[in-house]
């Protein structure tokens, strides 16, 4: 894959009743082969607690959806939650993924493409 596709050119989050709504809007297409993964990282300022909210694609089709905490649990969703056609990847996470970190929290985006990270601190827009 090259470096100029499939690159994150913008991601938002919004709360939609119980939902977190995380739309990923990529420059060129989920890529057709290989491993390519999309996802958020919250964390108190002082990244003391995390949490890696994940979707996993391969061979451009999701495979999984997930979170995971800083202490090791790991909760799997039903990919149902997730939508994507194009150049847009859209997850609809529990809210209570994001649900009890501080007001200051951090929230980044990233992406990976064949378990290298491709891209890293990519900017959120927010309307929690």
């Amino acid at each position: 894959m090259s470096s100029h596709s499939a690159l994150l050119k913008h991601v938002s989050i919004a709360a939609k009743d119980s939902t977190l709504v995380a739309k990923f809007d990529i420059d060129g297409n989920i890529p057709s082969s290989g491993a390519y993964v999309v996802g958020l990282v919250a964390a108190t300022p002082d990244h003391s607690h995390q949490r890696r909210m994940e979707i996993e694609f391969m061979n451009g089709e999701a495979v999984s959806f997930f979170c995971f905490s800083h202490d090791g649990t790991e909760e799997n969703f039903d990919l149902k939650g997730v939508e994507h056609s194009g150049n847009t990847i859209t997850g609809n996470f529990p809210l209570s993924t994001v649900m009890g970190l501080t007001k200051g929290h951090l929230m980044t985006a990233f992406s990976d493409c064949d378990g290298r990270e491709f891209q890293a601190n990519v900017p959120v827009e927010e309307s929690l």
